[in-house]
């Protein structure tokens, strides 16, 4: 930084303090309402201090009005039962949509007893699937065998029989 730059910052600062400080006095008087007051600078103290005695005193006349109202609580304290308010009367209500009961349609089926599977054990159907596939070519091919295995059994006793016969 030059020392120009250090200069004007410190200018700037102290023309914003200035313009802080007018602000300050023109808020002061602007709040004053005497004009017999000394100085600026007294006013507000005794302005607060009256605003406080103010404030104490509309808290103690706030305590003595209290107005408490009980909506869900029943007091035990007699005097403050006589705060418990009514319950409110609601209106009726009737929704709409249940004022027309809905055509009941004796074919269709309940959606709620489509949800659950109908097997409780479709995954591990789904899983072992290939190899109950595979399994029942090979089931088939090995009865197909042995069909043609007792077939040809029979037939090789029929050509006994009929040979031993001739």
């Amino acid at each position: 930084m030059g020392v120009g730059e250090e200069d004007s910052i410190e200018a700037a600062a102290a023309a914003r303090k200035e313009r802080l400080r007018a602000l300050k006095t023109a808020h002061e008087l602007l709040n004053t309402p005497d004009d017999n007051a000394s100085t600026p600078n007294e006013q507000p103290q005794e302005q607060l201090e009256q605003e406080k005695e103010d404030e104490d005193d509309n808290e103690d006349s706030e305590e003595n009005n209290v107005n408490m109202k009980f909506r869900n609580y029943l007091p035990h304290d007699k005097e403050l039962q006589e705060g418990k308010l009514a319950p409110p009367v609601l209106p009726k209500f009737e929704d709409p949509a249940f004022a027309i009961p809905p055509p009941v349609d004796e074919n269709k089926e309940d959606p709620f007893l489509n949800i659950a599977p109908k097997k409780p054990n479709w995954d591990l159907r789904r899983d072992v699937q290939k190899r109950l596939d595979k399994l029942d070519r090979r089931t088939q091919k090995a009865m197909l065998t042995l069909m043609e295995q007792e077939e040809a059994k029979r037939n090789s006793e029929e050509n006994k029989e009929n040979g031993g016969a001739n």
